[in-house]
């Protein structure tokens, strides 16, 4: 066993020398490890700040909430109404349709609402602080029909606290760092099935306290959740109708992209994309053009069961000078949501920072027709 564990570990070095050393790309492994490591000091920095201010606004609120049992606030009718108002968007869908007026500390409710809300409503409402009263005028609906004020919208799941809200506070997420390493260490040191569930819980924790991720989108069990979202423009000079010419036809993207290795056209807007993945792995998926307008926009989406939801529109916008500016947004879910993201930039492959090198790829190929060499199609052609 000891043996065996030594030559894994000799293994491992060598392999990780080998790829940082590597002649060809090892110079530029190293350069983007310090980089990160750069990037990682710095956010530690920005979050040790923002943990330091948290944990003082936390103790003064908590200081000033005992200091209310003790006497007596005089709560203004302006600043109640402003305090329900906060209010509305955690429990109903249509916030904008409920009408607000305080007086003396009674509260006026009015306006439609689906019934729903009702009850999360008023319970919301009658716990803040200066509420004494709620004279309900509100008007309920079992669906939202034709009633103007409640169209469109989203349901709400009610107020949350602590570790159940959607994004923790810096406070929570140091708490929830020191509790899930003491698990993680706890449960490896106890071993057995009662060892493994708690380092896993303790891992689990972790992950959720360094991505600030709801635990659905970390791992990526719902395509319908967006694990990763980009965000990128580029001006291009070159007219619109060149521009998207050439991005409107996805069997292009080999020749600008450094890890799509090939998008063939399986039908109409249809299309089988091949992209190279960690450590050398290929991966494979079903994409569709779900929008085309000419020279102005294209949109698409992965087809249900891919090994990775994915979804974007670009937009094509023609300067006065005759240059195009790409706006592009996207979000997609890789194989094990966010956690399989940051398993991948440990490998090198980054798809935030790719999309940049490649967006440049293209935007060079296009203003002076030179083929990229360090693309996919290049890199194979070669």
């Amino acid at each position: 066993m000891n043996a065996g564990l030594r030559l894994l570990s000799v293994a491992g070095v060598g392999a990780g020398l080998m790829y940082f050393f590597d002649p060809d790309r090892g110079k530029r492994r190293r350069a983007l490890i310090r980089d990160k490591a750069k990037h990682f000091n710095r956010i530690a920095s920005d979050a040790a700040g923002k943990t330091r201010r948290d944990l003082r606004n936390h103790l003064l609120g908590a200081i000033s909430e005992m200091e209310s049992l003790f006497r007596a606030e005089r709560v203004t009718d302006d600043i109640l109404e402003a305090r329900v108002r906060s209010k509305l968007g955690r429990v109903v869908s249509h916030p904008h349709a409920i009408e607000v007026k305080a007086a003396e500390g009674l509260v006026i409710l009015s306006g439609p609402v689906l019934a729903g809300e009702v009850h999360p409503l008023l319970e919301t409402v009658i716990a803040i602080n200066g509420v004494k009263n709620i004279d309900n005028r509100l008007e309920t609906y079992d669906c939202v029909g034709d009633v103007p004020a409640l169209q469109g919208g989203r349901k709400r799941e009610g107020e949350r606290i602590g570790p159940f809200k959607t994004s923790w506070s810096p406070s929570t997420r140091v708490i929830a760092t020191a509790a899930g390493g003491a698990l993680t260490i706890y449960g490896l040191k106890r071993r057995g099935v009662l060892g493994s569930m708690m380092s896993s819980l303790g891992m689990g924790v972790l992950a959720r306290a360094f991505t600030n991720l709801e635990a659905r989108r970390l791992v990526g069990v719902d395509h319908r959740l967006r694990g990763i979202d980009m965000e990128k423009t580029i001006g291009i000079d070159a007219p619109a109708d060149r521009v998207f010419t050439y991005w409107s036809h996805p069997e292009n993207f080999p020749e600008f992209m450094s890890h799509v290795r090939e998008v063939r056209r399986i039908g109409d807007g249809l299309y089988h994309w091949t992209v190279g993945g960690p450590a050398g792995l290929l991966v494979e998926w079903d994409a569709q053009i779900t929008d085309l307008d000419f020279n102005k926009l294209m949109a698409w989406k992965s087809l249900p069961g891919a090994i990775v939801g994915q979804q974007g529109v670009t937009r094509f916008t023609s300067n006065p000078d005759g240059s195009t500016r790409i706006d592009i947004k996207m979000s997609y879910t890789p194989p094990a949501g966010a956690l399989g993201h940051a398993i991948a930039e440990l490998f090198g492959a980054d798809p935030k920072h790719e999309m940049d090198d490649d967006l440049m790829r293209m935007k060079t190929f296009i203003e002076t027709g030179t083929k990229p060499h360090d693309a996919a199609q290049g890199a194979s052609a070669a």
